[in-house]
């Protein structure tokens, strides 16, 4: 059994551990209070964006009357043989089984794509490092004996999630958008956590090209929060000021999507076409970094989910300590009595 010394800097040691857990619980509440306004700001450009991209497809020609194809080639579809996966995942841990879900979201998607040549950007720091052990220098798919269908990884981006800025999404985007206007690549897909609130968020795999149909997300994969994630998101939410659902902005949104539906015959600058073939390059460039302000919202959330139970388990451990170390005491007293009135009894 344990003397009391070595308990009490156990307990000394638990105690500091609670104060450093708590207190990242409380920074990652105040990031996430942050990561929320500043998701919810971006939204209203990208709704209006949505919804003049949907008023021109009403006004322009964008497919070939006479072959019935589209004229814009983020519009073309092909068959899915080339396909880049951009998986978006944190830069640091502590954050609960968060990059774990994503990283087993992607692994899901690679097996449901076998046969494929499939190419991965990898944002965040967690997700290249995986990424690289697994699949190191286009390792051929498992159980594949084509030489065409591997995994590749093209591009690392660590850091960029500190603080997610727009020219770094509409980076990754252009570079997308080339590529699939190329024809080097078929399909573009984003894995992250698809965040709205603290309790209303869900792991996604969503299909970013080709568009299919301009304010649809297309999911091809999704998987929510379950009942005790949920139960425990919420008991971790007390106190720390975060709001538990997401802002009610259906005023915004139904004013935005008149927009959209008027009848009005707008007057534009330049051809409706050339509108549409500029705009949207930037609808997919919103895509991408719409998933990641929501990515860096949900990885804070699960960070403070996380320290809160690191911190609720510290604060069992510690009376758990208590109570032996107490039984501890307590028998080294009765033992001192024992031995107190055996030589008392021993001198009569």
């Amino acid at each position: 059994m344990a003397n009391i010394l070595d308990i009490r800097r156990r307990i000394r040691s638990v105690t500091n551990t609670r104060q450093i857990t708590k207190a990242m619980k409380m920074v990652s509440a105040a990031k996430l209070r942050r990561a929320q306004d500043r998701a919810l700001a971006a939204r209203p450009y990208a709704q209006m964006l949505t919804n003049v991209l949907k008023s021109l497809v009403s006004r322009a020609e964008i497919y070939d009357p006479e072959t019935g194809e589209p004229k814009h080639p983020l519009l073309a579809q092909r068959p899915e043989k080339n396909i880049l996966l951009i998986v978006v995942t944190g830069d640091k841990g502590l954050a609960g089984a968060f990059n774990t879900n994503i990283l087993k979201a992607a692994l899901r998607f690679l097996e449901s794509k076998a046969g494929q040549n499939t190419e991965i950007e990898a944002v965040g720091r967690k997700g290249r490092d995986f990424l690289r052990r697994r699949y190191p220098a286009g390792k051929p798919r498992s159980g594949d004996s084509s030489e065409s269908a591997r995994i590749t990884i093209v591009g690392e981006h660590v850091g960029m999630l500190n603080r997610v800025d727009y020219s770094m999404a509409s980076g990754i985007a252009e570079r997308v958008i080339d590529r699939y206007s190329n024809q080097e690549i078929d399909a573009v897909y984003l894995v992250y956590n698809e965040f709205k609130s603290v309790i209303s968020q869900r792991l996604v795999v969503e299909r970013a090209l080709p568009i299919e149909h301009v304010g649809e997300i297309s999911v091809a994969q999704a998987e929510g929060l379950g009942e005790e994630e949920r139960k425990r998101v919420l008991e971790a939410a007390k106190g720390t000021g975060v709001g538990l659902r997401p802002a009610d902005t259906r005023e915004v949104d139904a004013a935005a999507a008149r927009f959209a539906a008027a009848p009005v015959d707008y007057i534009y600058e330049q051809r409706p076409e050339e509108l549409f073939a500029a705009l949207l390059p930037k609808y997919v460039s919103i895509q991408v970094f719409r998933a990641l302000l929501e990515s860096v919202a949900a990885e804070h959330a699960a960070r403070m989910t996380a320290m809160d139970s690191a911190t609720n388990n510290a604060t069992e451990m510690i009376d758990s300590l208590t109570l032996a170390m107490n039984r501890v005491r307590q028998a080294k007293i009765t033992k001192e009595i024992i031995e107190i009135v055996s030589g008392a009894a021993a001198a009569g």
